[in-house]
């Protein structure tokens, strides 16, 4: 199979495939609400056996929620605030800002601009936000590349979610499974940057797997019962699972394909933090099953959505990826349906650490 060579510009290798060069991940920080929250505290509500039954399957043992008045832009806000101190960037050298959350702090203005606002920056940096999920991080990635392409020299990738907010608590499906947490991400041009190879997919078929019916302006359809209320988030975790199985594994073996190397020649799997469960299913069928080849975290701060990625990189990849450069492929997926994935050499980084908001 032929694949594109890496060219200055934006390119494409087979269907669904971008090669971009000259852009390199500078650090990586992530914060996260509180004090972690034990499963004791939901069990309090759904009780102690259904709560072990969950677990059981999910893996996750601690998260964090946000406090009532704390927002994703909140964790987002202290997280670019910390990783432009530590990469001494003056904001004014900031050349655009993509927030990648699905919980805003208002319909409008896009929660980008609110952010544009308290770190300072120029006012010929562009700001916008991107409504997605699992997904978000390797989709904002790939814009926060494309933008560096265009001309511009740094960018701020905020993601970010507060997952909590739309739970209901008496759903055990959702109640134990997602924690709070915001990430900022430095991207910059580097003509000496190796390349990165990113490949996207959409099934907006089966968007209805994970979705808060009500709370936009489409009216819910009244006939439509709903075992939750409509304005938390249901999703259908079997539907989930069939696809996460059906698309994931082949979304890795196209991507390596894209850059003609096996699945060995991958230090490390970062995959977004469905379930416990879901990733060693995974990581089984890419021939990934260590930790130090498939890092999971899921067990500590639960999943967290688009934050998930950001998550490992500043935490349990931090002494690696500041220590020396190491080959990666990021892996996001869930709701849209939508999927994702980067593969290139990152690091090393200036800053990948986890600091409290």
């Amino acid at each position: 199979m032929t694949t594109a060579a890496a060219t200055p510009a934006e390119g494409r290798s087979r269907r669904g495939g971008y090669v971009l060069s000259g852009v390199a991940l500078r650090g990586v920080i992530c914060a996260v609400p509180g004090a972690p929250v034990a499963n004791s505290v939901i069990a309090q509500t759904l009780g102690d056996q259904a709560v072990a039954d969950v677990v059981k399957m999910v893996g996750v043992e601690t998260r964090h929620w946000a406090a009532p008045d704390q927002t994703s832009a909140d964790l987002c806000a202290a997280a670019a605030e910390r990783l432009l101190e530590k990469l001494q960037w003056e904001p004014d050298s900031v050349d655009a800002l993509i927030f990648v959350t699905q919980t805003p702090d208002h319909p409008l203005p896009a929660s980008a601009c609110l952010l544009h606002g308290r770190l300072g920056l120029a006012t010929d940096c562009q700001a916008f936000d991107v409504n997605l999920g699992c997904s978000g991080y390797v989709y904002g990635l790939w814009l926060a590349a494309s933008l560096i392409q265009s001309g511009c020299r740094r960018v701020l990738l905020l993601a970010g979610e507060t997952s909590s907010r739309l739970v209901d608590p008496s759903d055990r499906g959702t109640a134990v499974l997602f924690g709070d947490a915001g990430s900022a991400s430095a991207i910059e041009q580097d003509s000496a940057a190796p390349t990165l190879r990113f490949r996207m997919g959409t099934d907006g078929a089966g968007a209805g797997a994970l979705m808060v019916p009500q709370g936009g302006f489409r009216p819910v359809d009244p006939d439509r019962a709903f075992t939750l209320d409509p304005t938390r988030l249901h999703m259908d975790g079997g539907e989930v699972f069939t696809f996460t199985l059906r698309e994931v594994p082949k979304l890795v073996a196209d991507t390596l394909a894209d850059a003609g190397l096996a699945g060995e020649a991958v230090d490390a799997y970062l995959l977004h933090q469905a379930n416990r469960f879901m990733l060693r299913h995974i990581g089984k069928k890419i021939g990934a099953t260590d930790a130090e080849r498939l890092p999971i975290n899921i067990d500590r701060y639960g999943n967290t959505s688009s934050a998930t990625i950001p998550l490992l990189l500043a935490d349990d990849m931090a002494e690696r990826l500041t220590a020396g450069a190491t080959r990666l492929m990021l892996v996001g997926f869930g709701v849209g349906l939508s999927w994702g994935a980067v593969l290139g050499e990152f690091g090393p980084l200036a800053c990948a650490e986890v600091i409290s908001a």
